[in-house]
């Protein structure tokens, strides 16, 4: 943010009665390193007389004959993270655009709600990720949200991400491109029912698994508070999940060991009155084997998670109502319903496929416009390519990130990495998804492993403390970074000796 408030500086100095050309303000305001940084920027510029002002909208301007070819990525996610780990530095000059700077490891961010895993245990800086971001010149990271496309002058709009009462006021800039790669990922489905983005949290970000804690815990010690009537406690200790996919099971099943192993321990007060309700208007974990469904429907119930079939009408401060007019109060409400396009994806002038999402060929590109490719959840394959659209999973994001990485390392180094010169390159074979499985823990040391590679299809299927080894023995080595690792090692030693942490920091 610091280089926005420069930035914003300079911009205040385009418009004073006093004339100053660009190298003295730079020399009077900054010192000689910032020059170097703004030389890579492109600026408008409106002559008057001897002086030329700086224009208020800065960006990065089309690349030059003899600098590197830049490919400009949307989003931090899976898709993007995976994309840019894979990107070669000597072809590219790589620029990230995300509201976020770091990689979110999804799969275990359920336990940070409950003290299992801290939040640093799930998330890995892009910088890390790709070290030329913070090293080579030409190369950036810029905490912003892409507002439009021009994909006639393959210009990216951007703006920057503010925050609380005393930051500047939004930057706007540009950002031309060579190659551009959208993995803006999705947003959670809300089906239009009023009162959820008020009242429920959703569970896809760190700060989403902050603010669960943060609430959880302040509920257990407002319960304990002298004068709280019985009714007010239990609606206050009881925790509802909305939507009985792997997200909502496993967080279902972190809850109730969180409550079995610590509360009962430490809020003895309460310990009777915290209650778990999982609701699903079908059957939970529909993509899983029908063994491992109605084994993990008897293990939820087993350990205290109430399970109830329904479809939520309204949500209101203190209770949602259910399809049969069912009333149920809550203390906290998280929802986990699956996702769908973001308004900026849907916003788009881009093709679409079925559902919404932007629209792909069997190479990843969009079709109809150059140099512009789609990865992740934002994306699916166009009807003409007689695919079916993929799951929104980790493994899909990861795998395309990996195959347009190697794609477009191959195009760079057969010349085509400049803008508008790919038109007739073959670009070899397309990309195919091969799934590998599923797992879900549903907590008493218990997990589901499902390695059918279709829901049709036959293939080994475990339930039990041999998948939950497994189901934590893959994780562990699929984290993003041996930093990660360990520290996720160290917190699962950590909770297993002294118990989860309840500090509510």
């Amino acid at each position: 943010m610091s280089v926005f408030r420069n930035l914003s500086r300079i911009s205040q100095y385009s418009y004073s009665s006093k004339p100053h050309t660009l190298n003295t303000i730079v020399t009077n305001r900054f010192h000689a390193p910032l020059s170097t940084f703004l030389s890579h920027f492109a600026t408008a510029t409106a002559t008057n007389t001897h002086t030329d002002y700086l224009a208020p909208h800065v960006g990065l301007g089309p690349t030059k004959a003899h600098e590197k070819s830049r490919v400009v990525v949307l989003g931090t996610g899976w898709a993007g993270s995976r994309l840019m780990k894979g990107l070669d530095p000597n072809i590219y000059d790589i620029v990230c655009v995300s509201p976020r700077n770091h990689m979110v490891f999804t799969p275990l961010l359920a336990s940070t709600c409950v003290g299992t895993l801290e939040f640093r245990s799930v998330a890995e800086p892009i910088a890390r990720i790709q070290p030329a971001i913070s090293r080579e010149p030409g190369s950036y990271f810029f905490l912003a949200n892409c507002t439009s496309i021009d994909t006639d002058h393959h210009v990216v709009h951007c703006e920057t991400v503010t925050e609380g009462e005393e930051t500047l006021d939004p930057w706007k800039f540009t950002i031309s491109y060579d190659k551009l790669v959208i993995a803006l990922g999705a947003q959670p489905t809300t089906f239009g029912i009023h009162g959820v983005y008020e009242h429920a949290i959703f569970l896809r970000e760190v700060y989403h698994a902050q603010e669960i804690r943060r609430k959880l815990l302040l509920n257990l010690m407002l319960s304990d508070v002298p004068g709280i009537g019985k009714e007010e406690k239990q609606r206050l200790l009881h925790c509802v999940v909305v939507g009985g996919g792997p997200t909502g099971v496993e967080f279902s099943g972190e809850l109730s060991d969180f409550i079995m192993r610590d509360v009962r321990q430490r809020y003895a007060h309460v310990k009777d009155y915290i209650h778990v309700t999982l609701i699903e208007a079908n059957e939970i974990l529909s993509s899983f084997d029908d063994r491992l469904r109605r084994y993990a429907t008897k293990q939820l119930t087993k350990s205290g998670v109430r399970l109830v079939r329904g479809i939520v009408k309204d949500v209101q401060e203190k209770k949602i109502i259910l399809n049969d007019g069912t009333e149920v109060p809550y203390g906290l409400l998280v929802w986990s319903t699956g996702v769908g396009p973001s308004p900026i994806v849907r916003s788009l002038d881009l093709p679409k496929s079925p559902g919404g999402r932007i629209g792909i060929d069997e190479w990843l590109r969009v079709p109809s416009v150059q140099d512009v490719f789609a990865i992740g959840d934002c994306s699916g394959f166009v009807e003409s390519t007689g695919r079916p659209v993929l799951p929104a999973l980790a493994q899909v994001a990861e795998r395309q990130g990996k195959y347009l990485a190697a794609l477009l390392n191959k195009i760079g180094r057969a010349n085509g990495s400049r803008a508008n010169s790919i038109k007739d390159m073959d670009f070899g074979d397309p990309f195919v998804y091969k799934h590998l499985g599923s797992m879900a823990t549903i907590g008493s040391y218990k997990a589901l492993v499902d390695l059918r590679q279709s829901k049709e299809a036959k293939g080994l299927s475990l339930a039990g403390f041999l998948s939950w080894f497994v189901w934590r023995s893959a994780y562990l080595t699929r984290v993003v970074s041996w930093r990660n690792r360990f520290y996720v090692a160290i917190n699962w030693a950590t909770t297993f000796v002294f118990g989860r942490d309840i500090s509510r920091i």
